[in-house]
């Protein structure tokens, strides 16, 4: 194995705030697995725009077909045609928060041991992956990619050897997790397990209708594959689904600290999702009502940033009393920012995606609603946008506080050298993107707008506060995973 550090620490894309993967897995009566998983990608593919796959079971074997690229590019023409027909699949969209963005990193993972076979679709980021991937690797298994997934897929199977039973050899994998998951694995015998870490970061749902059930990361697949919602999976819940019911539920690990990640209803999730308990739009809703009572300001019209800061702005304007307009005109065809390989490209994309209305803006004092602020590149780029269309001021506000802080939990926020609110007071960071003020909600008033969920929430990108383990500073959590990071590497080096 190589000694270039590289190949244990991954080199990421940090231009703007990176998201999440989702997985769904449906299993049914039908022969139509296949093609309500790609639709159920489809409403799902927010959250991930980098690759797609999708595994299917024919007999006992399992069929996977998976690439870098959208959902859409990946099953183009006769690709999704030719999987075979199935009562049961399971499918993901990825942004890579470990590996590089390569086929072989793309889910999916398929592995296949002794007695069977299983398809595992993973969400979220795990701490211990390369201390995992080091004992397994003494115990013979191989590995053909970089990311933490392969690792899940791998463990799972070895601990089912061990224990004889798929139930029992998930939750005894799940629990030598350490981190954010949520897993849908697909065995060979027909059976679907959801499973979701003990302090819930991130979400996962089931639905049903009358040919079977399904799982996702956001109700919105479900609704849009039309199955109803039926609960979340509960933190530290495994659920066993089989011919189109659940046949087995249970807890498998106890946590006291729950912790969802807050900017699911900041910016990752559907507004049309609800997670835990909280719809999506409400709490947005509530985000924009509290920036109005905390920095209300005097102006003609109230606008948001497409999408997530659309709700956020209907909320400030009803609280504020402010007419709410359409600011902006966004073309749905071009995909996101951080796609685009180099700055310029990113700079014109920001110019491709959103094109004011001039007709709302012009010759009026406009409050700006945005759901985030990570280097300042893009908000600065929309408000010299509005300002050319001819808007007197544009007055921003932001629905989370200032980032701070890497996450270790599956969203890749830029390295803390690089965010604005490390470098700059809130006056500062005005003036360079060329707002004529500035605000940000507080920690304490976007629990607030979200207290309806049924969860504590990981706040770290903003304070420290990771709901981890006793709720340790960041510096205790950095150290530890960069010193067993270094030791697993070593290990892995000296094979």
């Amino acid at each position: 194995m190589t000694s270039d550090k590289t190949s244990c620490f991954q080199n990421k894309r940090f231009d703007k705030l990176h998201e999440e993967c989702a997985v769904f897995g449906v299993s049914t009566s039908t022969n139509e697995a296949p093609g309500i998983t790609y639709n159920g990608l489809l409403a799902l593919q927010h959250r991930g725009q980098e690759g797609a796959g999708i595994a299917v079971l024919k007999g006992r074997t399992i069929v996977c077909h998976k690439d870098v690229g959208l959902t859409s590019e990946v099953f183009s023409g006769k690709i999704l045609q030719k999987l075979p027909p199935s009562t049961l699949a399971v499918g993901h969209t990825r942004y890579s928060t470990t590996g590089t963005n390569t086929q072989s990193n793309v889910q999916p993972f398929v592995t296949e041991y002794l007695t069977g076979r299983i398809a595992t679709a993973h969400n979220g980021n795990i701490l211990n992956a390369w201390e995992l991937k080091a004992t397994l690797i003494e115990d013979g298994l191989d590995f053909i990619a970089t990311s933490d997934s392969e690792v899940i897929s791998s463990l799972i199977a070895h601990c089912i050897i061990k224990k004889g039973s798929v139930s029992a050899g998930v939750a005894e994998a799940a629990r030598k997790l350490d981190g954010a998951f949520s897993l849908i694995i697909m065995t060979g015998d027909g059976q679907l397990v959801a499973v979701r870490d003990p302090r819930g970061f991130r979400p996962l749902c089931i639905g049903l209708n009358d040919t079977g059930m399904a799982v996702a990361s956001e109700s919105c697949a479900l609704d849009s594959c039309g199955f109803t919602f039926l609960r979340d999976v509960a933190p530290g819940e495994l659920v066993v689904i089989q011919d189109g019911e659940i046949k087995d539920s249970f807890v498998y690990a106890e946590c006291d600290s729950k912790a969802l990640c807050i900017f699911e209803y900041v910016y990752f999730a559907r507004s049309d999702s609800v997670i835990d308990g909280l719809s999506v739009y409400e709490a947005r809703y509530n985000m924009g009502r509290a920036l109005a009572a905390s920095h209300y300001v005097e102006a003609d019209a109230v606008c948001g940033v497409p999408d997530s800061g659309l709700d956020a702005a209907k909320g400030y304007a009803d609280a504020s009393g402010l007419p709410y307009v359409t600011g902006f005109v966004k073309n749905r065809y071009i995909g996101r920012s951080f796609i685009f390989p180099s700055q310029a490209q990113r700079e014109n994309a920001v110019r491709l995606k959103l094109n004011p209305l001039k007709s709302a803006v012009a010759g009026k004092r406009i409050v700006l609603i945005d759901d985030s602020i990570v280097r300042g590149t893009t908000c600065a780029k929309i408000i010299a946008t509005l300002k050319a269309a001819g808007a007197k001021e544009v007055h921003l506000r932001i629905s989370s506080p200032p980032f701070k802080h890497t996450c270790h939990f599956g969203t890749d926020i830029d390295g803390e050298e690089n965010l604005i609110a490390n470098k700059k007071t809130v006056e500062e960071i005005r003036q360079i993107i060329g707002a004529d003020s500035l605000g940000y909600i507080g920690i304490k008033d976007l629990r607030g707008a979200c207290k309806k969920a049924n969860l504590e929430f990981c706040t770290g990108c903003f304070d420290g506060n990771y709901g981890y383990k006793g709720r340790e500073s960041i510096e205790t959590i950095r150290k530890d995973i960069l010193e067993r990071e270094k030791a697993a590497c070593e290990k892995l080096q000296d094979k």
